[in-house]
């Protein structure tokens, strides 16, 4: 499908319009309300809990964000439910409460997490739960193989784009081999995947596979994650949206 102009049309809040220090933790429904407040599109991060639900969480481990350190894949979503975020009373969200309270208000762009490890079940719930939305959003994710098996899990109107960069050396790549990595840094997966739009490294722009996309393929490119003015001004000569955090555009 050729990607709606909705996708591209606002700079993109990522994981929210969150801020820390004033108690608006990431991937929460008060960053979700930041960001709408402010005018943005929202993009969010979704992760299995143990009985197969998709928590908007980024991590794989609560560690980070929470007083608990088990992986959040350990524990059921009532549970996870009721932990705190960041020392606030925002809780980590369902994707249908998040989606309920996002209500169609604003874009939302959502990240299927992904271990590389061919398991399909996050994408087939994400798509399940996304089918009953009204308002504007869009599906990605690092693995070709959750893109492509979006093409049949999501409604046919729901966009779908892979995140990429140009190098793979960060731990989650740990189980590809070398093949595959070469595969991500220049989508040679396409024929697979068939993404209706790229999101690619901020700082690996400009590229051969970001430019291709966009000039021969016709493909919207957002960039992420924008945190800087050269970050910025890149994003701005080389990609058609950013996913931009710490600042407001």
């Amino acid at each position: 499908m050729a990607a709606p102009g909705w996708l591209t049309t606002r700079p993109i809040a990522h994981r929210g319009l969150h801020d820390r220090k004033a108690g608006i933790p990431e991937n929460t429904i008060a960053a979700a309300e930041a960001a709408i407040a402010g005018g943005y599109a929202i993009e969010c991060d979704v992760q299995p809990s143990l009985d197969g639900e998709a928590m908007v969480f980024h991590d794989e481990g609560l560690g980070r964000l929470t007083e608990a350190s088990e992986p959040i894949a350990s524990r059921k979503a009532s549970d996870l439910s009721t932990l705190a975020i960041a020392g606030t009373d925002q809780r980590i969200a369902t994707l249908p409460d998040f989606l309920r309270a996002i209500a169609g208000r604003t874009p939302l762009i959502i990240e299927v997490k992904t271990r590389f490890d061919e398991d399909l079940s996050l994408a087939r719930r994400v798509a399940e739960v996304v089918a009953g939305y009204d308002g504007p959003v869009a599906l990605k994710s690092f693995d070709p193989r959750i893109v492509g098996a979006l093409a049949e899990f999501a409604r046919k109107d729901v966009p779908r784009g892979i995140v990429g960069e140009s190098s793979q050396e960060d731990p989650s790549y740990a189980r590809l081999t070398k093949a595959e990595r070469f595969s991500l840094a220049n989508l040679l997966h396409w024929q697979d995947s068939r993404p209706d739009f790229l999101s690619w490294r901020v700082d690996d722009l400009p590229g051969g596979v970001p430019y291709l996309c966009r000039q021969l393929g016709h493909m919207p490119v957002m960039t992420w994650t924008v945190r800087s003015d050269d970050q910025r001004r890149n994003a701005a000569a080389h990609a058609d949206q950013m996913v931009f955090e710490g600042f407001r555009p």
